[in-house]
């Protein structure tokens, strides 16, 4: 009931609809109700015998039946189109709002996440909520007010054949909470099965060259079609569940017709119940039992949307945990000053990563971050982004604590340039301007030269209006990186952090690489993660990084000379580099 509640108010955007449906809706009831007792009167008509005023009460009788019927068709459509319309905006805006929520949750929200399973709640469980507001609730209205009066008129054509009929109610009752119980974790299971098969077709679509390299794809099919059935399996208990349910319903909802035709007799005999009451009352069972039926039928209906709504409002009710505190200021005229004051972080699920780390990066220097995979670089340069929080101490830019700033001025401030680059599924122009779309594109292309890939572009079949494909797939490591770096250069952010931008690319293309870092060093301040020392030789200042901790911090020259995890580094890249020369 509290869900119910919930997403009522969810719904009540869109009340004028909803009102005018619920008005046709017991508009129709009000036909309905209407129907069966001109058609008794016109029985009662013709068994006492047909004359010329029998006649007239007949072709009246007709007429009014005609009008009801178009009446009928009216409020029926009403109902039906006014319901479904609110119902599938409504949808539209869940799906709105549950992308949007999981746009700016925490990046530790989507650490045990499959991609997959999020995409299905956000298309495949937020529909469920059609079936909720277009048929159960209308539906529901109409079967309630239909029963209650349907009841009222049976009751006034004859007490005890009235209460007869009613003695199966509690049976159909007490059943349909039997199968709501029953039911509805089947349609739980059912909807988390489909979201791991959503899941692993995501995984496998995103990673087909892999299965193809390796010769995986008939294992993979069998996972695929392993998942499949598990949700098939889940969806036909909860079907066997209904088979069961809704022929008794049927059964016990036939056996009161059977009362009322024994009882309708014996009363007939004995207490000289007229035949056109019993015809009505015939009439009218299947107004009255077809609501008790069609509320059974909406029981699973409830209980599949219940199932997906749920996992629906578990991602909507998630603490976002980082977010806007209030009486955040707004970031102006920023600098670029970076100031790490004793800062540590630990994840959920592990250990400490950083601990107690403490530097400044003046405004417009570069400082450099090596150190062994897995020691805390990249969580570093996140926790300046806000995308995680330290579990100690406090991050400065400009002198701001990054925790009393807003997260929309504070990333407008920062550009990542990331190892795994992301490129959009468009042209590149439009993944160069994507955090400018006001750019023109002389601006576009004054990034693109900046950033050492300008000349690729022209080279390219279409120049800037070229498709990378997913993921930039059409492109090189190369490109990439480089289309990352004008991205990043459009933007004229005061900080430029690069994680690992040279890591998997060649010779060439990373002297083309360091071209552009250089050509703005100096105007940006920059944070570079990097395995390859020859890419930060010339930082203003490099931090060694081990165990979680700052273990050294100097120039190049400073680190070779001291001897220590640095100078140990370089020996090994320059050894390495003659040995291949």
């Amino acid at each position: 009931m509290k869900m119910l509640l919930r997403l009522s108010r969810e719904a009540i955007r869109y009340k004028t609809f909803y009102i005018i449906a619920i008005v046709s809706t017991l508009s129709l009831t009000a036909v309905n109700l209407a129907a069966p007792k001109v058609l008794s009167a016109m029985t009662g008509t013709v068994s006492r015998g047909v004359n010329e005023e029998g006649m007239k009460k007949i072709m009246l009788y007709t007429g009014a039946l005609v009008g009801l019927y178009l009446l009928r068709v009216l409020f029926r459509f009403l109902s039906n189109f006014l319901a479904h319309k609110a119902a599938w905006n409504l949808v539209g805006d869940m799906r709105t709002r549950t992308y949007d929520k999981l746009e700016r949750m925490h990046l530790g929200y989507f650490h045990d996440k499959q991609t997959g399973d999020l995409m299905s709640r956000i298309v495949n469980d937020t529909r469920d909520f059609e079936l909720l507001y277009a048929h159960m609730i209308p539906e529901t209205i109409t079967n309630v007010v239909t029963f209650l009066g349907v009841l009222i008129v049976l009751l006034t054509i004859n007490v005890k054949l009235a209460l007869i009929t009613c003695a199966p109610i509690p049976f159909i009752f007490l059943s349909g909470i039997i199968f709501s119980k029953k039911v509805r974790p089947f349609f739980r299971i059912s909807q988390k099965k489909m979201g791991e098969l959503s899941g692993k077709l995501q995984d496998n679509l995103s990673g087909i060259h892999e299965i193809q390299s390796f010769g995986r794809e008939e294992y993979e099919t069998e996972q695929v079609d392993t998942k499949n059935f598990e949700h098939i399996a889940a969806m036909l208990k909860a079907l066997k569940i209904s088979a069961i349910f809704h022929p008794s319903v049927e059964f016990i909802s036939s056996l009161g017709t059977v009362l009322v035709v024994a009882f309708g007799g014996l009363l007939a005999w004995k207490e000289g119940l007229l035949v056109e009451d019993v015809v009505a009352f015939l009439l009218y069972l299947g107004l009255f039992y077809g609501p008790v039926t069609g509320l059974a039928n909406l029981l699973e209906n409830m209980q599949q949307s219940m199932a997906g709504a749920e996992r629906v409002l578990a991602v909507l009710d998630a603490p976002c945990e980082i977010e806007d505190k209030k009486g955040a200021v707004t970031l102006k005229d920023v600098k670029g000053e970076i100031r790490f004051e004793n800062v540590s972080f630990s994840y959920e699920t592990g250990g400490e990563v950083l601990k107690d780390v403490s530097f400044t990066c003046e405004p417009g220097k570069m400082l450099a971050l090596v150190g062994p995979t897995g020691v805390g670089k990249t969580t570093l340069t996140q926790l300046i982004s806000r995308f995680y929080e330290p579990s100690e101490g406090h991050i400065y830019l400009d002198g701001h604590d990054i925790d009393d700033v807003t997260l929309e001025s504070l990333r407008q401030n920062i550009s990542p340039v990331l190892q795994d680059t992301f490129l959009f599924n468009g042209t590149i122009s439009e993944n160069i301007g994507y955090a400018v779309p006001e750019a023109t594109l002389e601006e576009i292309k004054e990034a693109a030269k900046a950033a050492n890939i300008h000349e690729d572009i022209l080279a390219m079949p279409d120049g800037y209006d070229t498709l990378v494909g997913e993921r930039g797939l059409r492109l090189s490591g190369g490109q990439k990186q480089r289309v990352a770096i004008a991205r990043a250069i459009l933007r004229h952010s005061p900080v430029i952090i690069l994680d690992e931008a040279t890591a998997s690319v060649d010779v060439e293309t990373e002297r083309q690489i360091q071209a552009a870092i250089a050509g703005i060093a100096g105007s940006r301040t920059i944070i570079a993660i990097a395995h390859r020392l020859s890419t930060i030789r010339n930082a203003d200042k490099i931090l060694v990084i081990e165990e979680g901790r700052v273990k050294e911090s100097g120039t190049h020259a400073e680190l070779v000379a001291l001897g220590g995890s640095y100078a140990r580094m370089n020996e090994i890249q320059t050894s390495s580099v003659e040995g291949i020369a």
